[in-house]
């Protein structure tokens, strides 16, 4: 299977992969969760080029994960902006950030801490049960396939 087919893989990673599953476009979420908008912020910080950078921010707007707003007319200049859709994969980008940290740390200590704002603790994210709210661990979950229909 070619990388561009893996979105008509039967997988739900599969498909979130085919969106998100390239480091430059995941490093462009992460840094509109620390705050970047605009194109200048993302080129300083990731120091891609702005052809592979216009096209992770135009892949990311096609699937709604950002949105477009102008700041300026003239020239025509746009920031970006998380979707209800992008602000979902705040999970996937703390729990990256959380493994980083524990199995390749950097020596002069995790590069950014988060910290609940309510009440101002240090947080590391945590999955956990909706129905008991107990801590998820691999070897007690069970994954159950879709059966395939019958041709």
């Amino acid at each position: 299977m070619r990388w561009d087919q893996i979105r008509d893989f039967p997988c739900s990673v599969a498909h979130a992969l085919s969106v998100v599953g390239d480091r430059w476009t995941l490093l462009v979420v992460r840094d509109l969760f620390l705050g970047a908008r605009r194109f200048e912020h993302f080129e300083a910080s990731l120091g891609c080029s702005p052809h592979l950078l216009s096209r992770r921010l135009a892949k990311l707007a096609h699937e709604g994960i950002v949105e477009r707003r102008p700041y300026q007319e003239r020239p025509a200049r746009h920031e970006y902006r998380l979707t209800e859709k992008g602000r979902a994969l705040y999970p996937v980008i703390a729990s990256l950030l959380a493994w980083g940290d524990r199995w390749m740390p950097d020596p002069q200590g995790p590069p950014v801490v988060l910290e609940h704002v309510p009440c101002g603790h240090r947080a590391t994210p945590e999955l956990r049960c909706a129905g008991c709210g107990e801590p998820i661990h691999p070897r007690e979950m069970r994954a159950h396939l879709r059966a395939e229909p019958r041709a």
